[in-house]
């Protein structure tokens, strides 16, 4: 009973953090620091050294303060996590203007959206580990998303999970990303090859794709193909 009522209060607080519904403190001395300075900071030691690199007692030391007096601001690590999200994801692409309808204003998004993950590619991980308690800045992008879809004919629950598979094929691209390494490719390459070579038989279509250069790397924007084939999909529901 204990870690449920906890896990309400921690839900509570980020709402508010979030939403900058927070109840100053009335006593002690004046605040010397803000929740946004540091959120601000912690997305700093995450976009140099990583997630697992944040803490509230390494957030401290960016301000020469203890741990202790952050716990004023940010009740503990999640709710630091939610703020730091919210604020790395940062306002919503401005895609209502783009001429041609839905289609370009989603792709416009979809490479903005990228963009963000490719600058904080520790975001990934962070709305990856739990369901995460979404802020001005998330429900701004997923406003968007559907705004560029709202005159297409499909129902709510088509919009949404319109959204659903953007933001899937954005993130399996962001990690992509995140886990390119040259060596570790051409290593891999050099391997399965020769696990063809004598596997052959077991594996015939794979082999056969290989050999016709499926794995190449290709021209062109990795994002393109995923975006064009979900549009397509979606154009044929339009009634």
């Amino acid at each position: 009973m204990a870690a449920k009522k906890v896990g309400k209060a921690g839900v509570k607080a980020s709402f508010a953090l979030l939403w900058g519904e927070q109840e100053l403190p009335s006593r002690g001395p004046r605040p010397s620091l803000t929740v946004g300075r540091i959120a601000e900071a912690a997305i700093g030691i995450a976009d140099r050294e990583g997630l697992d690199a944040v803490s509230l007692a390494r957030v401290a030391k960016e301000f020469g303060v203890t741990a202790m007096a952050l716990y004023r601001y940010v009740p503990g690590k999640t709710e630091l996590l939610d703020l730091m999200v919210d604020l790395a994801i940062g306002p919503p692409a401005q895609v209502a203007d783009i001429p041609g309808g839905w289609r370009p204003q989603l792709t416009e998004w979809a490479r903005q959206c990228l963009e963000m993950y490719r600058r904080h590619p520790w975001v990934l991980t962070a709305t990856g580990m739990r369901r995460q308690i979404m802020g001005p800045h998330q429900l701004g992008w997923l406003d968007t998303a559907l705004a560029a879809l709202a005159g297409t004919g499909l129902s709510a629950t088509q919009r949404h999970d319109t959204f659903l598979l953007l933001v899937g094929h954005i993130r399996n691209i962001a990690q992509q990303y995140v886990d390119n390494d040259e060596a570790t490719n051409e290593e891999w390459a050099h391997l399965t090859a020769e696990v063809l070579e004598r596997h052959e038989e077991r594996f015939p279509a794979l082999t056969a794709a290989v050999a016709a250069g499926a794995f190449a790397q290709q021209g062109g924007d990795p994002l393109d193909f995923g975006l064009e084939r979900i549009f397509d999909g979606v154009a044929a529901l339009i009634p």
